[in-house]
């Protein structure tokens, strides 16, 4: 049955796309939650003590900063994962 012959190194091909792209998903879900978790502490902190709203907001930002250095960090490692594919 020669129609239902796969070469093996298109097989590995796909899959590394595959995981490239599922790796990505996982990365940009990862880090809409993340955003989305750190804003929702922050305004609720900021609703409670609006006297030390900067300190909050600065927290805020320096954290969501480190966030997406390590989403950027992880997208690049994608990216290179399905590069090589």
């Amino acid at each position: 049955m020669p129609a239902l012959a796969v070469d093996q190194g298109a097989q590995q091909f796909y899959g590394n796309a595959v995981g490239a792209g599922f790796g990505t998903a996982l990365v940009l879900i990862g880090a809409g939650w993340g955003f989305g978790r750190i804003g929702q502490a922050a305004l609720e902190s900021m609703a409670r003590q609006p006297e030390i709203a900067p300190r909050i907001q600065t927290g805020m930002l320096i954290i969501a900063a480190l966030l997406e250095g390590a989403t950027f960090f992880a997208l690049i490692v994608c990216i290179i994962m399905a590069v090589k594919a």
